[in-house]
């Protein structure tokens, strides 16, 4: 799940890199509308199964220290890394998608460049 702050080209370039990636971006049909508040976007995560890809620094990790708390999971949330370009950021984003296992970060945060 992209949050939808970032630019339409990751959902573009994450798709056009791997078929089988499923992307969606928050404001499309069926996923959370735009303005929806982040622990509705993380309970959203939870119940569909999919990570979060964000920029948000700030808030995120309370919002989800304060999800966990409630006794709730995310499969993973990941945050861009502000030096980074967007090219960059992708190719991050689809190494891990390529070379993660289950779970692997679940209720975590990973601040990009992981690798």
């Amino acid at each position: 799940m992209l949050d939808e702050n970032l630019d339409p080209i990751y959902k573009r370039q994450l798709i056009e890199s791997n078929p089988n990636f499923v992307v969606w971006k928050i404001g499309e049909p069926n996923v959370p509308p735009l303005s929806t508040l982040d622990p509705e976007i993380l309970c959203w995560c939870e119940e569909h199964n999919f990570v979060l890809v964000t920029n948000n620094r700030k808030s995120m990790p309370v919002h989800l220290a304060e999800h966990i708390e409630r006794g709730g999971h995310v499969p993973g949330i990941f945050i861009l890394g502000t030096k980074l370009s967007i090219g960059e950021n992708i190719n991050q984003l689809i190494f891990i998608a390529e070379a993660s296992f289950d779970n692997e970060y679940q209720d975590q945060i990973v601040y990009l460049p992981k690798i």
